[in-house]
């Protein structure tokens, strides 16, 4: 097989889903997206300092279901998007075997940072080109991937990054080892910028502050109401 065929192949095989076809559904289902129902998060305080502060690396969007935390991480992922920076970014759902695993996860996160940048492709080859496919599947699917990931996240080329998560909540296979993951990454590399969403569950608070990144200088955003059409970003969030 020749390279290019491999490079092609191990691509492939990552893949659990298109992430990018994944926002595309999930905006169709929910009746398209609504920019008055996200623009204005680009003004909050908490958004802006996670954007433009260095030392502000992971922003975690909270709130009880229905509250607009996925419309408003696809209206965040627009604005991002287009600009000279990488930007993943993985949608779990409970009820789709395919997106609400860590693995799975980090796999799409993969994905989609290897479609961007293919010189990435040699961190997950060091492994594939020995396991091929079952690199993904088998038990040992986890430890395999977050090593991978952990390296590529130290990649020299790297420039600023973003990585987006919504739904951790729905993370239904080894959440505990995914925010572990997230926690610990979030405090590697200065160029990696994480945005989370879930619903406000203390397992997700308590393993995110064990990594001591949400700090009194990181505060989350909260989601107290329904981000509707005729609701702004300030009438949807608080600051604690």
């Amino acid at each position: 097989m020749d390279e290019v065929r491999k490079l092609e192949q191990c691509t492939q095989d990552i893949r659990p889903t298109d992430p990018r076809d994944d926002k595309k559904r999930i905006e169709e289902t929910k009746g398209g997206l609504l920019a008055d129902s996200y623009r204005r998060i680009l003004d909050n305080t908490a958004f802006r300092q996670w954007h433009k502060n260095k030392h502000s690396r992971l922003l975690w969007v909270k709130g009880d279901p229905g509250k607009g935390k996925t419309m408003l991480l696809c209206g965040v992922i627009n604005e991002l998007q287009g600009s000279t920076t990488l930007l993943s970014y993985f949608f779990c759902q409970a009820t789709d075997s395919r997106i609400n695993s860590a693995t799975a996860v980090l796999q799409g996160l993969l994905y989609m940072l290897v479609h961007q940048q293919p010189s990435l492709v040699s961190h997950i080859r060091k492994k594939y080109d020995h396991a091929g496919k079952s690199l993904f599947e088998d038990a040992n699917a986890w430890a395999a991937l977050s090593e991978i990931f952990a390296d590529m996240l130290q990649d020299a080329s790297l420039s600023t990054t973003y990585l987006i998560i919504d739904a951790l909540d729905e993370c239904i296979t080894d959440l505990p080892k995914l925010l572990n993951f997230i926690a610990k990454q979030s405090s590697a590399s200065s160029c990696i910028k994480w945005i989370v969403s879930s619903r406000n569950w203390p397992i997700i608070e308590e393993e995110l502050e064990r990594g001591k990144i949400l700090t009194k200088h990181q505060q989350p955003i909260t989601l107290n109401i329904s981000c509707g059409s005729h609701q702004s970003i300030d009438q949807c969030n608080q600051l604690y």
